[in-house]
């Protein structure tokens, strides 16, 4: 039941489409522009900077919420990390699969960036090195291809990597079985995010792909 709770408390702070929201500020339906997606790369290519920052923060605040939210009605549990990692894996479905949008929403990368801070406090100091890792793994790829997808799916990645290293040397503090669970609701949102950009892999491999800079093609 406790898992439950925390995905639905997950899915509702994920309905909060961010992307969406600043388009309607613009006079523009983002679902109808670039991609057609809501997320925060299709806001920065069809509306600019400040609208992609925007629509990015917003996706990482609702995670953080989520897990916020998570964190008070459960502490004390001796299965928190696994708990909030539930509630991530409802703001993914949420952000992704809003049901007032037609399930039509985002791929999720924003919402994982979010996943990245919040799970960056469980073990002080040390833990906070998640942050500029997976950074690194967005960054370096997207500055050497020009493809936000191929940054966006290695930081996924390496976010998954990071997470098992975490809980098997004892950061999280919960028994095998928990963590294993842990790392098995994460490596479903991994695979999750690598569909939901299943169209851009098809793009990378016919080199048609928008590469990051490059002037918008409508799709």
């Amino acid at each position: 039941m406790e898992r439950l709770i925390c995905l639905a408390v997950g899915y509702v702070c994920g309905l909060l489409q961010t992307g969406y929201l600043v388009g309607k500020l613009n006079h523009v339906d983002i679902r109808k522009k670039g991609s057609g997606n809501a997320g925060s790369t299709n806001a920065l290519r069809v509306l600019g900077w400040k609208a992609g920052l925007m629509t990015f923060a917003g996706d990482v605040l609702k995670c953080v919420a989520a897990f916020l939210i998570t964190f008070f009605m459960y502490r004390g549990s001796d299965a928190l990390p696994m708990l909030t990692m539930y509630a991530g894996a409802g703001v993914t479905l949420g952000h992704n699969f809003p049901f007032y949008m037609n399930f039509k929403g985002g791929k999720g990368i924003a919402v994982m960036a979010g996943m990245v801070v919040v799970n960056s406090f469980w073990h002080l100091p040390q833990s906070l090195l998640m942050i500029p890792v997976t950074l690194a793994f967005f960054l370096v790829p997207v500055a050497v291809t020009k493809y936000i997808s191929v940054g966006s799916l290695a930081a996924y990645t390496v976010f998954l990597i990071e997470m098992v290293i975490a809980g098997q040397i004892g950061w999280f503090e919960m028994d095998a079985a928990r963590c294993y669970e842990l790392y098995g609701v994460l490596f479903i949102l991994t695979t999750l995010a690598w569909y939901r950009h299943r169209e851009n892999i098809k793009r990378l491999a016919a080199g048609t792909e928008n590469q990051f800079g490059s002037k918008k093609k409508e799709r």
